[in-house]
């Protein structure tokens, strides 16, 4: 049944990434590049520091360090030690069928994609951190995750099962943390 699973995930992973075209390239190829996405993180916790005063925005701040350093470090794991599936680019079967749109694809393992777990843990985190003042932004911001996620598939690193998965495991991370921050503002607004 494994053995059936990763097939269909092969057959889809093609399917979608030869769905691309040469006029889309390089907007996917911009999008999926984390730097230009600095100044958007940027307005983020500019949004953040205005609901909050200047201490519990630092301590949101450390929050959120943790939060990428957890998911950074748990998809490392599941990358590298528990489960070693390599990533679509350095399967020989695939790579003439598929687009490759970078000159290098990443480390040799992909499961589960980094980009998808971080960029959906921003959104959870920043979407239910400001969801009183702004209550339609988590929405823009699973969006903006969900299209970061297939951009990995577009751009041919990482195949369809590893994108769901990082997604589902980002919510789970953000939710996580975005409890945490709560259960810390409260305990220090309190002294």
């Amino acid at each position: 049944m494994l053995d059936q699973l990763v097939q269909y995930d092969k057959e889809l992973f093609l399917f979608l990434n030869n769905l691309g075209s040469t006029s889309w390239d390089a907007f996917w190829v911009f999008y999926t590049d984390k730097v230009h996405w600095v100044p958007f993180y940027a307005i983020l916790l500019f949004l953040m520091y205005k609901k909050l005063n200047t201490k519990m925005f630092v301590l949101t701040l450390v929050v959120i360090a943790l939060m990428i350093l957890f998911t950074d470090q748990v998809t490392n794991l599941f990358k590298k030690v528990l489960v070693k599936r390599l990533r679509p680019c350095h399967e020989d079967e695939l790579v003439q069928a598929m687009r490759l749109l970078k000159s290098w694809c990443g480390g040799q393992y992909g499961y589960f994609s980094g980009h998808a777990s971080n960029s959906m843990a921003v959104a959870i985190f920043s979407g239910l951190m400001l969801r009183y003042k702004y209550k339609y932004l988590i929405y823009f911001l699973i969006v903006w995750a969900l299209a970061m996620a297939y951009s990995r598939i577009y751009i041919g690193v990482h195949y369809p099962l590893d994108v769901v998965s990082g997604m589902i495991f980002g919510a789970f991370s953000g939710y996580l943390f975005y409890k945490l921050d709560k259960y810390l503002q409260s305990r220090f607004q309190l002294k």
